[in-house]
């Protein structure tokens, strides 16, 4: 039964071009690398495979059609920031490879913009930043130690720290008292980058078979993706870029979890709205929720709003939850509202959700074992837009043995700790998802935090 992929989000229904799926495999095929995964974390690893190595053979095999999972489902954020927060770079790897980290994502976010120029892909490239704002007096703690990281790391003046003042005249957010903002960072049409990148990968001689779902990876002498409508053989490599599909995997069960994320949509606002709201700048806006919640104001004229509010699904399930995020995306309709007053009739035309990619300590990981042909990719906890392309950059180049500096990178040549067994699984997140609620509960309130904060924070330590 044929899919019905614009209905998937707003960003593939606006893609400005059919989603007709390309053909499946026909049978037995034999490549120099094949990928599992039509995304960005594979589009990008076999674009710079294909670019820097005229004449190798790379397959790229997707279960759905390129865009289906998070890198058409997404915010929208080309963000410069890590997937671990910067203090806790500092914490884990010194000072310097931090910086080193965080210079590497600036270079990402303006590498995103450079093949996006160099290949014609009509993305709706804008730097337009990140305004991280504290709602209330209880969240400027949060905003003052990240700034204080960045500070310490030298980058103060690229992170600047705004007092209630100069947040508000950014914004117009009910309780802002504060800001952190980073202008080293942009924002995609996300379905348009993805689907643009196919079809660069496809000019520089690469082949994507769609709607051909992957069984099982082989590793070794006889590397291969099994699928069901044939073998796809690797001379070289075979690679693993299902994110948070990839759990499906037999042999990744336990490398990452699908972690939840829904987005409502409103309908373009008009002059009078925008001009009480303000945002003129067009930010990306995120408060200090332990919950996660992002905003993006669309080239239209619109406001997106995402939380990562509906429960963890046992098994890294990633099917069976509609009435929880129906439930998520009403109060998310409320919680807007309370952002901005002026929108408290104001109408929806989307709501959809997906799934990210968590990994057992928050960090992306990216490894190529040469004696195993296996290369993976992963774990971008929400900032796979831009982090994906530095992955896939570092992984061509581990898969052809080529020096790179950022093999000397945090995510480079490792293994994230594999999640825990069900149930404990289940029982972990499902309780810090809880604790976290509570946690902005409490604060939101004023009231102490909850006797277990500390627990729960060590636990979701990024």
């Amino acid at each position: 039964m044929q899919r019905d992929y614009p209905g998937l989000s707003f960003w593939l229904e606006t893609a400005g071009e059919p989603l007709t799926p390309r053909p499946p495999l026909g049978g037995d095929v034999t490549v120099d690398v094949a990928i599992l995964g039509g995304g960005y974390s594979g589009l990008w690893t076999a674009y710079y495979l294909l670019r820097d190595n005229p004449g190798l053979e790379v397959a790229i095999v997707e279960a759905e059609i390129c865009g289906y999972g998070a890198s058409g489902r997404n915010g929208g954020w080309c963000s410069s920031r890590y997937p671990l927060h910067p203090s806790t770079l500092e914490t884990r790897y010194g000072a310097d490879m931090a910086r080193e980290t965080i210079l590497a994502m600036y270079d990402t976010v303006d590498e995103v913009r450079r093949v996006c120029e160099a290949e014609n892909i009509a993305a709706d490239f804008r730097m337009n930043g990140i305004l991280s704002l504290a709602r209330g007096e209880a969240q400027l703690d949060a905003v003052r130690a990240a700034h204080a990281a960045y500070e310490r790391l030298g980058f103060g003046d690229g992170n600047r720290l705004l007092d209630e003042a100069e947040a508000r005249s950014r914004v117009r957010v009910t309780g802002i008292k504060g800001g952190l903002h980073t202008p080293r960072s942009a924002a995609v049409h996300p379905a348009k980058l993805v689907r643009g990148l196919a079809r660069a990968v496809e000019r520089l001689g690469g082949v994507i078979y769609e709607q051909t779902r992957v069984r099982r990876l082989r590793q070794g002498v006889n590397a291969a993706l099994e699928t069901d409508r044939g073998l796809v053989r690797a001379r070289r490599a075979v690679v693993a870029a299902g994110e948070a599909y990839l759990p499906k995997t037999p042999g990744f069960e336990r490398a990452l979890v699908p972690m939840s994320s829904s987005i409502v949509l409103t309908k373009p606002l008009s002059e009078a709205q925008w001009a009480e709201i303000g945002w003129a700048g067009g930010e990306g806006l995120g408060s200090q929720a332990h919950t996660v919640d992002y905003l993006t104001r669309t080239p239209d004229g619109r406001i997106l709003y995402g939380s990562r509010g509906a429960p963890y699904l046992f098994g890294s399930a990633t099917d069976g939850a509609e009435a929880a995020f129906e439930k998520t995306s009403a109060d998310m309709r409320r919680q807007l509202a309370e952002w901005f007053p002026v929108l408290r009739d104001v109408d929806f035309s989307h709501a959809w959700h997906g799934f990210l990619g968590v990994p057992r300590d928050w960090n992306p990981a990216v490894d190529f074992d040469p004696d195993r042909r296996l290369g993976v990719l992963y774990g971008y906890t929400g900032r796979g837009v831009s982090t994906t392309n530095l992955a896939g950059r570092l992984l061509s180049s581990l898969i052809v043995g080529r020096e790179t500096p950022l093999a000397r990178l945090p995510l480079a040549q490792r293994r994230s700790p594999s999640w825990e067994p069900e149930p404990l699984r289940w029982l972990g997140i499902r309780y810090v998802q809880d604790a976290m609620k509570r946690m902005d509960a409490a604060r939101d309130a004023g009231r102490p935090q909850p006797f277990d904060a500390p627990l729960a924070k060590r636990l979701s330590d990024q």
